[in-house]
Formats: C-alpha cells, sequence, structure tokens
C-alpha cells in the first residue's frame, strides 16, 4: 500500500480574506469604544485601546511596505513606540485603520506565491519568512483585539462577536 504525502496550504487570497476579516472585527471594536475611554481607559498598567490599535497598524502599513519594498522602517520610530504621530481621536484612527486595510490590499497584489518562503528581517529586528511575519501581524491583532474585549466587558460595553468576521 503506498501512502502519499500532501500538504494542505492556505492560498495568498484566502490568508489576505483571513486577515481582512479580522482587520473588519478589530475596525468594530475600536468603534465601540466611548472616544474618551479609547484613548484614556486601560487595566493592569496596560496600554490603551488607541495605542494597541496603533501598534496594529504599525506593524500592518510599514509591515506590508517592507515586506514588499525590503525597506523597513525602524520600530522605535513608529507612533505607537514613539508616541509622535499618534491619532488624536476615534475619526482620525478610523480613517487611518480604513486607509491602511486600503494599503494592504494594494501590496498584497505585489507578492507572488514564491515571496512567502522568502527570508527577511522584519523592522531590522525580526528575523523569518514573510509567511511567519505575516502570521505574526495576524496574531498580534488578534492578542491585541482581545485586551479590547476585556476593555469593553470593564467598561460595561458589550463587544463584537469575536466569531463575526
Amino acid at each position: 500500500m503506498e501512502t502519499i504525502a500532501t500538504a494542505t496550504v492556505i492560498t495568498p487570497e484566502a490568508y489576505l480574506a483571513l486577515w481582512q476579516g479580522h482587520r473588519g472585527l478589530t475596525r468594530r471594536v475600536i468603534e465601540a469604544f466611548p472616544e474618551k475611554e479609547l484613548f484614556s481607559f486601560s487595566i493592569g498598567g496596560m496600554r490603551t485601546f488607541a495605542v494597541l490599535a496603533m501598534e496594529m497598524t504599525d506593524l500592518a502599513n510599514p509591515g506590508m511596505e517592507g515586506i514588499v519594498t525590503g525597506e523597513w522602517k525602524d520600530m522605535n520610530s513608529l507612533p505607537h513606540s514613539s508616541g509622535e504621530g499618534m491619532p488624536e481621536s476615534k475619526e482620525e484612527l478610523l480613517v487611518l485603520w480604513d486607509e491602511t486595510t486600503a494599503k494592504i490590499d494594494r501590496l498584497w497584489e505585489k507578492l507572488e506565491s514564491q515571496d512567502f518562503q522568502k527570508q527577511i528581517v522584519a523592522f531590522g529586528m525580526f528575523p523569518g519568512t514573510v509567511a511567519s511575519t505575516l502570521q505574526y501581524f495576524l496574531d498580534n491583532e488578534i492578542h491585541h483585539r482581545g485586551q479590547g474585549y476585556v476593555y469593553l466587558r470593564a467598561l460595561g460595553i458589550e463587544p463584537p462577536a469575536f466569531w463575526d468576521r
């Protein structure tokens, strides 16, 4: 009896759809926050959800640029790290979120299937493949969105259903 090994993989198109589904859900979490608490509320010394959302944006926006062009920004110069260039309102944060979402779509079109196994050093600090870096971007978003859910519940606000992507 012959055994044939096969690999199950996610296509680039399916991965993009997965990521964008998560981005849509995270956007609804941002929308659920009252303006003041988005920028001021935290628990146990954790960062505010505005800063967490900006970290997600800082990874996705210049991160996709770095993946496509090979030119990476310094992590410490990004708004979530430096504090400079942070949105000052929920509206500004949502506009930036939407611009980043559209940019991901535009830059994704430049990726070829073989690019996903290419070795990179994201932000000059994090070695891995394009695929592992993209997975980190998604994992980071899910992790921080979970913090947002805790914040919303602590504020007495029902968060969006996590499965509704």
